[in-house]
């Protein structure tokens, strides 16, 4: 009777739970009843509204399963869940999806080993599937959770620990597929999600042993490599988590991985981080790129206040990311990627010297240690800024340049200088050093098509100004931007090194012919560029490196820069750089005394072969020749050797070791060059800017120069019946006594030059000359006769004399020039 009973009840029971019930075996180990899931299949897809009913079952007997510890039917149950998802596809699956889910999640807490993963493998056919219309109501944030934290299994077998981490991986990439493509259900983006997802790809791809691997774009590994390694199974989720972010949602991203580096301390060593931001940057859309590099600088802020290899490692990242985003598109964060790093320049400036003030009387290991740690950052951060600046167009490196110079603390400009005041002198010579560090990097590679671009007048003046001239090593700073500017046929390497240069041509020197624009910006600026390197060359504190760069400036103006007029006034500066050897107003050391006159030396070498005057270049050669035989002390190859004997003093030697104006002036005549400038010795411009500074006057002479040149008028030479003596002509010309309305005039003198126009000074010195010529010609009565030799010079200086006394037979003053 019972048997009856039981007949009739299984007879009355839906069918639906019939052909479910008929896919179990009696024997778990048989597996499932295939013909029987035929059935079910069939059924399934010939009623489809059904579906949400066998779902229901099947989730419970699942669920009683799960709690019996009956694994096997477990396994079945699932299997024909798969099978049902993939033949059916109706509107009517929605529900079915529910019940699916729901035992998924039964499986993923269990805590079996087996049946997560069982669960996971699930999961993932179900993301894979397209479904036909999204489900809004659906929700992801338990399956988010689960996986995450099976990411981080610690289980005490390594192989099951690998494979629950595996799973764990799979399963948010599943959920990523499932969710992320749809713009109506972006919840994965939302912050609580992504704070669990990346934290977990990143603590897997911790395990990669080696980093450099990881650094490139997306590789192909195969499907075996990404099944047994976490590793690499996590990079390809995160890179895929990555690619499909979105303007709206590339935040929420990124920063969960700072916390993550953070949290582990992973910015020094930086290895990871590195790696890490290097597959973003390769993953992401290029157009994106500037929201990271804008994390990275904000994160950079908030960690302001720690270690310096801390904020070192951060900015190392930056680097990283500004190189990549270089490549593409860094949007309009530019200005706001160099401001945010030359704030940090100052800070850690500051830290810098609060350490050195404040372990004063300390142990010195800890104060030098602190003080490295802080180079490291300053270091990276140029680095950074060069780099950066050094891959951007060249219309945004002009902007670049004039806002990196505008933050350099110089005297006497109104600028938007970093604060500098409480840092005192040494914080303010560290960051003039560190800004122009960073502005010599951005300005390597940059060709301006005319030097006028690339030396504007508001980047000019204060690159040049004096108060970047009192240290030795911002003067070299100073020449080698200036190098990288000018030179624009990459010269440069083959100039460096002072020296006596054989053979010119075989440096095959790349140039040119000279633009109207850089002939206009050589009428404009090219005395401030002389006065530039003849005040570099009156520093006491010039090493060799400075003097290398000096006369590289010299020839790279020549090359760039030289037409005629210019190569007139470069041999008058060369010669005002040799009377600064000479007289030695300064009192400069004889070291750089000889340093000038052997960079004169070398420069005259070079420029007497590139104009190709045969009869300067002999002069040139001549006096090198003598220099080598008696005074090779004033020859680079000499001078700047490590031991080299050096002269007493200058005033002994004959005029033959020096360069001469009036061999110059014949050689040069002869060839076609306009040399009547070249008896107007050079004197730099005196600007407002030398008044405020704490250096020396330029000026603090009026000098008159005598040149007197034998005349070739036999007929007029007569004996002279009056003895002209030093004593005589100074009376006659030198009455300048101290006086208040002699000094007065002399101030006006100074002022004059300083700021009237050359020509205007020329040609009041020639009208001058004149009235003075036939003035002495009266007070001195000369009586002419022919020379007994043929030439005789007297130079007679008024303030700081200096007199040579000649015999005179006959005098002319056809260049005659007050100073």
């Amino acid at each position: 009777f019972s048997a009856g009973v039981c007949c009739c009840c299984a007879a009355l029971r839906p069918r639906y739970k019939r052909l479910v019930d008929n896919i179990f075996p009696e024997d778990p180990k048989d597996g499932l009843v295939k013909a029987d899931m035929e059935k079910l299949t069939f059924y399934a897809v010939s009623a489809p509204e059904k579906l949400d009913r066998i779902g229901a079952y099947l989730a419970e007997r699942l669920s009683r399963d799960v709690v019996r510890h009956r694994y096997g039917y477990v396994l079945i149950a699932m299997e024909a869940l798969d099978q049902l998802l993939m033949a059916c596809h109706s509107q009517s699956i929605k529900p079915f999806v529910e019940s699916f889910l729901h035992m998924v999640a039964k499986l993923l807490e269990s805590g079996e080993p087996k049946l997560q993963v069982l669960g996971t493998n699930s999961f993932v056919k179900f993301a894979n599937i397209e479904e036909d219309t999204p489900s809004y109501h659906r929700r992801y944030d338990f399956f988010v959770s689960q996986f995450s934290a099976m990411c981080h299994s610690c289980d005490h077998d390594p192989e099951i620990q690998t494979e629950i981490r595996i799973a764990g991986i799979r399963g948010i990439q599943g959920v990523v597929r499932k969710t992320v493509n749809d713009e109506l259900r972006a919840t994965i983006w939302e912050p609580q999600h992504m704070d669990k997802i990346v934290p977990s790809l990143l603590f897997n791809m911790q395990k990669i042993e080696d980093i450099d691997s990881r650094i490139g774009p997306p590789s192909s590994p195969t499907g075996g490599e990404k099944e047994e390694n976490p590793a690499l199974l996590a990079e390809n989720c995160f890179r895929e988590l990555l690619g499909r972010a979105t303007y709206g949602n590339m935040n929420n991203a990124v920063r969960p991985v700072f916390a993550h580096l953070d949290h582990h301390r992973l910015w020094d060593p930086n290895e990871f981080a590195v790696s890490c931001f290097k597959i973003i940057m390769y993953s992401i859309q290029a157009q994106y790129s500037h929201h990271v590099i804008q994390e990275i600088l904000g994160h950079l802020d908030v960690r302001k206040r720690d270690s310096p290899r801390v904020r070192a490692g951060i900015i190392q990242v930056l680097l990283e990311a500004v190189a990549i985003a270089a490549k593409g598109s860094v949007g309009p964060t530019v200005l706001e990627v160099f401001n945010t790093l030359l704030k940090h320049l100052r800070i850690s400036v500051e830290f810098e010297l609060g350490d050195r003030r404040s372990s004063a009387g300390s142990a010195t290991f800890s104060t030098s240690s602190k003080e490295s740690d802080e180079r490291i950052v300053q270091n990276a951060i140029i680095q950074t800024i060069g780099f950066f600046g050094s891959n951007l167009p060249d219309y945004q490196r002009s902007e670049i340049m004039m806002f990196i110079m505008g933050k350099v603390p110089v005297l006497g400009t109104i600028s938007q200088a970093l604060d500098t005041s409480h840092l005192g002198d040494l914080g303010t010579r560290r960051i003039q050093i560190m800004l122009l560090r960073s502005l010599l990097m951005v300005t390597s590679g940059y060709k301006a098509t005319t030097v006028t671009n690339a030396l504007p007048p508001p980047f000019l003046d204060p690159l040049l100004s004096p108060s970047l001239m009192e240290d030795s090593e911002l003067r070299q700073l100073v020449l080698e931007i200036l190098h990288n500017l000018i030179d624009r046929h990459d010269n440069r390497a083959k100039l460096r090194g002072i020296r006596i240069i054989p053979d010119v041509s075989d440096l095959k020197i790349k140039r040119d012919k000279i633009s109207r624009q850089d002939v206009s910006f050589m009428k404009k600026h090219g005395q401030q560029l002389y006065r530039h390197i003849y005040l570099g060359c009156k520093e006491e504190d010039n090493v060799q490196k400075n003097f290398e760069l000096l006369f590289t400036s010299l020839a790279l103006t020549t090359i760039e820069l030289a037409n005629e007029e210019v190569v007139i006034d470069l041999i008058r500066l060369a010669i005002a750089l040799q009377d600064i050897a000479i007289i030695n107003e300064d009192n400069l050391p004889m070291f750089n005394r000889c340093g000038v006159m052997a960079l004169v030396a070398a420069y005259l070498n070079f420029l007497s072969q590139m104009i190709a005057v045969p009869a300067f270049c002999q002069h040139v050669s001549k006096v090198i020749e003598t220099r080598s035989l008696e005074a090779s002390y004033f020859l680079p190859e000499t001078i700047f050797k490590d031991k080299c004997n050096l002269p007493k003093s200058l005033e002994k030697h004959e005029k033959d070791f020096f360069f001469l104006t009036n061999k110059i002036a014949e050689s040069l005549g002869g060839s076609g060059y306009s040399v009547e400038r070249l008896s107007v010795p050079y004197v730099p411009q005196v600007t407002d800017e030398d008044r405020l500074s704490r250096r020396k006057s330029i000026v603090d002479t009026v000098s008159i120069q005598v040149d007197i040149l034998p005349g070739n008028n036999t007929d007029d030479k007569v004996d002279n019946t009056e003895e002209i003596t030093f004593e005589a002509l100074k009376k006659a010309i030198d009455n300048n006594g101290l006086e208040e309305q002699e000094k007065e005039k002399r101030r006006l003198v100074i002022e004059k030059f300083q700021k009237a126009p050359f020509e205007e000074i020329a040609a009041q010195c020639e009208t001058k000359a004149n009235l003075l010529h036939d003035r002495l010609a009266q007070i001195l009565e000369l009586t002419i006769r022919p020379p007994p030799s043929p030439s005789g010079t007297m130079t007679i200086t008024a303030g700081h004399a200096h007199y040579q006394s000649v015999p005179v037979y006959e005098m002319k003053f056809p260049d005659l020039c007050v100073y």
